[in-house]
């Protein structure tokens, strides 16, 4: 989940003026141990993007994002109702390779194009979608259900249209963005993401773009509406504490090939070294004195992938 910053010198210096370049060399293991962990998040933590191995001058906030989610640690809360989704296909404009990941852009000045209820006071209208996603299928996503990793993570980023003027002033201020965020496990091919998936050879290099439209990212959501929700904060600078986040419980499926088709992009610029685009997530951060609600009573552990 992205913000605009220009980053310093250190674990940020490349960071580019898009706001959020990559680095431009290749993915290196980092020299730290990784213990007292399941396999697959131990594995996670040692294969970090570069943007996240070297010194990370991060706020001194205590609302950090993403977490592990602890199931049987959430607290049902019967305020929360199912979220009110309706997307606008038709402000679906383009599909943009960042240099840290593929982003679906939308106009954002469509109204009524968003969401609301659920954890929400007021509308929020979208803007853009975008994956996390890992080199091999054992890690990639952002968040962990009870240190469960799973292959990829989707977030649909809206912004607070009732209290902002712009999503630019909605990145930094209160409760200025709302993201959904929804697990990827690999099933059955998923037909709405096809759609996406055909058009990324041609952003292939960073900075590329092109048209896509109409597009309904409601085809994206799982059947379930339960979630989990949190206060938190954009997972790359500015890392603001500005989001309310609605984890869908349910998974959706994709396929192994639709997944291995998101690992074919690069962070490189067309002419540069190619660099493979993989392991963009950030680690996971500390829950502190934060609750995670559940819009569902937990009878049982949530699903798996």
């Amino acid at each position: 989940m992205l913000g605009r910053s220009h980053r310093k010198a250190s674990g940020f210096s490349l960071l580019a003026k898009q706001m959020w370049g990559p680095p431009r060399h290749r993915p290196t293991r980092p020299e730290r141990q990784c213990s007292q962990r399941p396999c697959a998040q131990r594995s996670r933590n040692c294969a970090l993007h570069p943007l996240w191995t070297g010194p990370v001058p991060i706020p001194r906030g205590t609302q950090q994002s993403p977490i592990n989610i602890r199931a049987g640690d959430s607290v049902y809360d019967p305020r929360l109702k199912p979220l009110q989704v309706a997307y606008d296909a038709a402000s679906c404009t383009y599909v943009w390779n960042t240099g840290y990941l593929f982003q679906v852009e939308f106009d954002s000045a469509t109204k009524g194009s968003g969401i609301s209820g659920g954890p929400l006071e007021n509308h929020y209208r979208l803007k853009q979608f975008h994956f996390h996603w890992g080199a091999v299928d054992e890690w990639g996503s952002e968040h962990t259900v009870d240190d469960h990793v799973y292959p990829a993570e989707l977030h649909l980023v809206h912004w607070n249209s009732v209290k902002y003027r712009n999503y630019q002033e909605a990145v930094t201020g209160e409760n200025g963005l709302a993201v959904i965020g929804v697990f990827l496990k690999l099933g059955a091919p998923h037909q709405a993401l096809q759609q996406v998936v055909d058009v990324l050879p041609e952003i292939k290099h960073k900075d590329a773009r092109v048209a896509l439209g109409p597009f309904d990212p409601s085809r994206l959501l799982p059947a379930c509406p339960d979630y989990w929700t949190y206060a938190g904060s954009l997972t790359t600078p500015p890392l603001a504490e500005s989001v309310t986040w609605i984890i869908q419980r349910q998974p959706i499926e994709v396929a192994p090939s639709q997944l291995s088709a998101l690992r074919t992009l690069l962070c490189s610029a067309a002419g540069e070294e190619e660099t493979v685009m993989v392991n963009n997530y950030r680690p996971l951060q500390p829950l502190l004195n934060r609750q995670v609600r559940a819009s569902f009573q937990a009878t049982e552990e949530g699903p798996r992938g």
